[in-house]
């Protein structure tokens, strides 16, 4: 113990000797002065127990650290030569690792360092040397040592150990020549000595005269010594400046020859945007693109040039305008000059941009599906920036859109090189091939797409891109907007017919009304082909060729089998005197409703129906061929030999062969969906035909209801518990309306369907739901006159009985002008405890972290658990009201409050809708305003009679 003390006291005596020699020196001067190393050699021996003792036990007091100096590139053109480096005070924030108490000193020679050490110096001195420093010495990794030789006199100075030989802070006179003892190089030295600073030329030629690195204390060649594994770095700009200067102005064979030693900024290395600006010089540029711009021009605004692929940031541009957008009118204008200029510059372009305004790949009886789950899309932009998933999810969770999230992402990201701008057609190609990618590791392919696409993106593309690979862009564009905006955009362009000269503003020349009835008459003719033929690969080419008018004779875009139709739906009646109200003196006829699924059957034929080919589609266009074999099968049994083709409209619905009686819809649901086999299935089904669209060629849409029930009774049959036509009855009085209503309930009915049955109102009207046909169902007799279809958004867990499930769920309605779902009600009742059950292990899938940014609703009525926009339930309400606590239609009919349901309760489970067609907030106000407390004579009257 006594020997202990006696070296920890020496310990501490040496080193207050040294820290006081070391602050007699001057002001300003290097921590290890040359005075000093002239008369004290170091050796680098380290004791274990001394160094231990002193870092624990010493405090270390405040010492003079120098600033380090900035690199050579920055003072030899900044500073002046002949001045020393500048030297300040400050107080260490850590221990100094060379203090004398940690270092013998004793008159022996400097002792060899181990390999060990020499990484560790080396290390050491790359990360705290800077370039004006390691202009003075060359080190050799023995020794670390410094020779200068100035005015004849020869100094050493350094020691074992230093981390950098320190610049003396004596000025010399400008004719003193200072060398430096030059070691033999390495290899890796020798690269190291290329200088990232270009010359001039006269510098180059001082360069070859001169060999000495050092002249009057500053290096003037910055790449004499440089530490080792150090990146070339890139002149300030104050450099840069002055460098310019130095070189003066360059002739053009100057330039020419000099080429291939210029900056970054060379031709040489041209970005792919540089190119296309050259490209479309005179054209606005693509950042700046502005489809909302006043008066704005299909050529001269645009961003790119007559024959070349649009940009995909021109579509972008005008997604993100229509989304900053509320007025709907103002939306489709907006869409219009997007179109207008695809029209005039690249029609080719057309189908692609109009499939991606409607988030779709292809006609919806197609099903073509990206197949792209979120959790896939967070992996891959993950993957493309660097982050988690853990981290995307958080990134979501805060920008409330994974779009937004993946935007702020990409614009984090810093490249080396760019990828090429996407264009329209390359994304809609793209988004179709990760749409038919199938098979082994299918997913790692997709994720690999989306990425190349991604780390292309530019602005808000990324945005939307992910959007559309997400299934939704939710900005409020619904497809009639889109036809309505290919209507305005064909109208004020117009396609050149005859070889005329193309008008680019036809609205000129004639007043507002004028213009308007002329947009309004193009709409109709475009929304009614699109019905008739939902394929736009068919309706565009038309349109784009000839016209709106066009459309009507191009055979092309005629109704045809394979191609299914949007149904014609009802409005509803509240009573029997509703009915006569309406159909007031015109013949009608009555139906029964049946409760199951709408199928439309196609079957396509040229001299034969061709029952191969035959197709069943649902009320939504989607195919369900694969689940009814069965009805297929015994297809021909229902044709007679003189249909060669036919579209038929029909109702199946779950039949008990035995007993010869319908079966509630609950029993039809449990049928599989998809990929039936016949030999498994046990609930059967009795298919009742009601309409006919098509026969022999010959669409039937336009001809009276009296009509077309005649053909369909004609030309097919009638089989018992397999094919049966819709049981109805002429109607003329109250009395034999109220009785068939009766008749039709206790036949396992919902009600009736009441249709006009003769004139113009007696036409088949696609795709509308028109006050040409009326629903009467048992449940209008009291409360509200229709049953609403609601999505479900949120859970709140169960207490008691329902204690482990969902005992209450948040509804909303759809409102497609802003593409939200608002909050409509709070449903708690209409449920068994199986029900219950199962509708929760069906939801629970659907669980999501938050709210989406589409969903509106108030903080007040928040669920316990979210869920995706998947499920739509029915509901039935006593009424009506006003609530400030739920936001559908908010602002409709009240500044501050929305509508609510008022006693809802669960009727059934909708499979065959989906959230797009659920109750939207304008029948939700319609409803409300037909209530008998509310409804003000003329001033509510309803007319659906229009595209849904």
């Amino acid at each position: 113990m006594t020997t202990f003390c006696t070296i920890f006291r020496a310990c501490s005596v040496l080193s207050i000797t040294l820290r006081q020699t070391l602050r007699s020196s001057a002001v300003k001067r290097p921590k290890y002065s040359l005075n000093f190393y002239e008369s004290v050699a170091f050796v680098n021996v380290r004791k274990m127990s001394q160094k231990s003792i002193t870092s624990f036990f010493k405090i270390t007091p405040k010492k003079s650290v120098e600033v380090k100096q900035e690199s050579l590139e920055d003072d030899s053109e900044a500073s002046n030569p002949n001045e020393s480096p500048v030297k300040t005070e400050k107080r260490s924030s850590k221990r100094q690792r060379l203090d004398s108490s940690d270092e013998d000193i004793t008159p022996t020679s400097p002792k060899i360092q181990t390999n060990s050490e020499k990484k560790k110096k080396a290390k050491r001195q790359r990360i705290d040397s800077s370039g004006s420093e390691t202009e003075l010495t060359e080190q050799r990794p023995e020794e670390n040592l410094v020779t200068i030789r100035s005015n004849g006199t020869v100094k050493t100075y350094g020691s074992p150990r230093s981390k950098r030989a320190k610049e003396s802070p004596i000025k010399e006179s400008p004719k003193s020549e200072v060398k430096v003892k030059e070691e033999k190089a390495t290899p890796e030295t020798k690269k190291q000595k290329k200088s990232p600073v270009q010359k001039s030329p006269k510098t180059e030629k001082k360069s070859k005269k001169s060999t000495n690195p050092v002249q009057n204390g500053v290096s003037n060649d910055s790449e004499v010594i440089t530490p080792p594994k150090v990146k070339e770095e890139k002149l300030s700009p104050k450099c840069e400046k002055d460098s310019e200067k130095d070189k003066g102005i360059k002739s053009e064979k100057d330039s020419k020859e000099n080429k291939d030693s210029e900056s970054d900024k060379d031709s040489k290395n041209e970005s792919v945007e540089d190119k296309a600006k050259v490209v479309n010089a005179g054209k606005v540029e693509e950042t700046e693109y502005n489809p909302a711009k006043p008066k704005y021009h299909p050529v001269d605004d645009a961003c790119w040039s007559a024959g070349q692929p649009v940009p995909y940031l021109a579509l972008a541009r005008t997604l993100e305008a229509i989304e900053g957008t509320s007025a709907r009118l103002r939306m489709i204008e907006i869409l219009a000059n997007y179109l207008r200029s695809v029209m005039v510059l690249t029609p080719e372009d057309l189908l692609p941009s109009v499939y991606m305004c409607l988030n779709q790949l292809a006609p919806a009886h197609l099903s073509v599906e990206l197949g792209i789950a979120e959790t896939y899309l967070m992996k891959a932009v993950g993957q493309a920036t660097g982050r988690s998933l853990a981290q995307m999810k958080a990134a979501t969770q805060r920008a409330g859109d994974l779009g937004a999230a993946a935007q702020h992402a990409r614009a984090a990201q810093r490249m080396l090189h760019r990828a090429p701008p996407l264009t329209a057609r390359r994304v809609f190609a793209q988004l179709k091939l990760i749409a038919g990618t199938t098979g082994p590791s299918s997913v790692n392919k997709k994720i690999s797409i989306i990425q190349s696409l991604y780390v292309a993106c530019r602005q808000s593309e990324a945005k939307y891109l992910i959007r559309s690979l997400e299934g939704k862009l939710r900005i409020g564009l619904a497809e009639q907007s889109v036809l309505q905006a290919l209507a305005l955009a064909s109208t004020m362009t117009p396609p050149a017919l005859n070889g005329e000269e193309r008008i680019l503003d036809a609205s000129k020349g004639l007043t507002p009304e004028e213009f308007k009835s002329r947009v309004e008459e193009n709409a109709i003719l475009i929304k009614t082909t699109y019905c008739e033929c939902p394929n736009l690969e068919l309706v565009l080419p038309a349109l784009a060729s000839g016209g709106a008018r066009a459309l009507t004779s191009d055979r092309r875009c005629a109704l045809a089998p394979g191609a299914p139709l949007r149904p014609m739906l009802a409005l509803p009646a509240r009573g029997v005197a509703d009915v006569f109200h309406r159909f007031e003196g015109a013949e009608f006829t009555c139906e029964w409703k049946y409760d199951g699924e709408r199928a439309q059957i196609h079957v396509p034929g040229d001299d034969k129906p061709d029952l191969d080919n035959a197709r069943i589609f649902s009320r939504n266009q989607e195919n369900n061929t694969s689940k009814y074999p069965d009805v297929l099968r015994r297809l021909p049994s229902l044709l007679k030999e003189s249909v060669r083709s036919c579209v038929l409209d029909c109702e199946a619905v779950a039949y008990d062969v035995d007993k010869k009686q319908i079966l509630p819809f609950q029993i039809l649901s449990t049928r599989k969906r998809k990929d039936v086999k016949e030999s498994e299935i046990k609930v059967r089904v009795c298919v009742f035909v009601f309409d006919l669209l098509y026969l022999n060629g010959a669409p039937l849409v336009r001809a009276p209801l009296r009509e077309r029930r005649a053909l369909l009774r004609e030309h097919f049959n009638e089989v018992p518990g397999e094919w049966q036509f819709a049981t109805s009855k002429d109607c003329s009085s109250v009395d034999e309306v109220q009785q068939f209503l009766e008749e039709a309930v206790k036949g396992s009915c919902e009600g009736l369907m009441i249709k006009m049955l003769t004139g113009d109102d007696a036409r088949y009207d696609i795709a509308r739901r028109s006050h040409n046909w009326l629903k009467l169902k048992k449940d209008y007799l009291e409360g509200v006159g229709d049953t609403i279809d609601a999505v479900v958004i949120g859970g709140y867990w169960g207490k008691g009985r329902r204690r482990g499930v969902w005992g209450g769920f948040l509804l909303a309605c759809r409102d497609p002008a802003s593409d939200q779902l608002q909050a409509l009600c709070r449903l708690g009742c209409g449920f068994s405890d199986p029900l219950l059950l199962e509708l929760s292990r069906k939801l629970q899938p659907h669980i999501i972290d938050g709210p989406r940014n589409y969903y509106r609703f108030d903080p007040s009525v928040s669920p316990d658990v979210w869920f995706a926009a998947s499920r739509v339930w029915e509901l039935r309400c006593a009424d009506l009201s006003l609530s400030a606590a739920h936001r559908a239609a908010a602002g409709a009919l009240a500044p501050d409050k929305g509508i609510s349901l008022r006693f809802p309760r669960f009727v059934r489970e909708r499979e065959d809708k989906t959230p797009e067609e659920a109750t939207t907030a304008q029948q939700i106000v319609d409803m409300y305003l037909s209530q008998d407390q509310v409804k003000n004579t003329a001033g509510n009257k309803l007319d659906y009679d229009d595209f849904y």
